[in-house]
């Protein structure tokens, strides 16, 4: 079943229920606190929240050092998981969740900001190194592997080299960059989806920037 079949389903008030054991975790990283909300480091959390949205699902449940959810995708259930230990604790909640449920780095997704692309740009990875990212560098350290199938979301790079990187990454966005974000972030849970069912290839072709 297609995202978009369960898009109908919600219309027609039929969500199917999560049933058999989880196969596939879906990461969105960020801070947690309002004072957070909305900032570029956050577009990790504000991904997976448009793919809850359009599931009918709450992210809400408070396990694994995380916010998460529970939702059928392609017919695989899949733990959806907002951390809520900081950036740079992140594979905290990740690890313990994948311990849990016996979930390779394979099958576990992690979606997070990018500053090498601009806002409304996404670049979808099969593995690689952390890129020098607190939240992915922390999840890779206490896994010890780097084969994390990735989602990175363009947030734009600094104004100028001397800008904080601090202050850039927990600034806002800029009002313009609003429907170009929407854009991506709808993408974005397309791409979830592919890769869930094993199309990383076809998602890869279809949406990197």
């Amino acid at each position: 079943m297609s995202v978009f079949d369960i898009f109908k389903k919600l219309e027609e008030g039929r969500a199917p229920a999560p049933t058999g054991a989880v196969e596939y975790i879906i990461a969105g990283l960020g801070n947690p606190g309002t004072e957070y909300e909305s900032t570029r480091h956050n577009i990790g959390f504000m991904t997976v929240d448009t793919l809850c949205e359009k599931l009918g699902v709450s992210c809400k449940k408070v396990r694994f050092k995380s916010l998460t959810g529970d939702v059928m995708i392609g017919g695989k259930r899949c733990l959806i998981m907002k951390p809520t230990t900081f950036m740079n604790k992140s594979g905290e909640a990740v690890t313990e969740a994948m311990s849990f449920y016996k979930i390779p780095p394979e099958r576990t997704l992690i979606v997070y900001d990018d500053i090498s692309l601009e806002p409304g740009n996404l670049r979808i990875r099969r593995k690689g190194s952390d890129g020098g990212h607190n939240g992915m560098k922390n999840i890779i350290y206490l896994s010890g592997k780097d084969t994390f199938p990735r989602i990175k979301m363009g947030v734009g790079a600094k104004p100028h080299p001397d800008y904080n990187l601090a202050d850039w990454v927990l600034g806002h966005f800029k009002k313009e960059d609003g429907e170009k974000l929407t854009e991506c972030m709808n993408n974005a849970a397309q791409c979830i989806e592919l890769i869930v069912q094993d199309k990383i290839n076809e998602a890869m072709n279809k949406f990197n920037s």
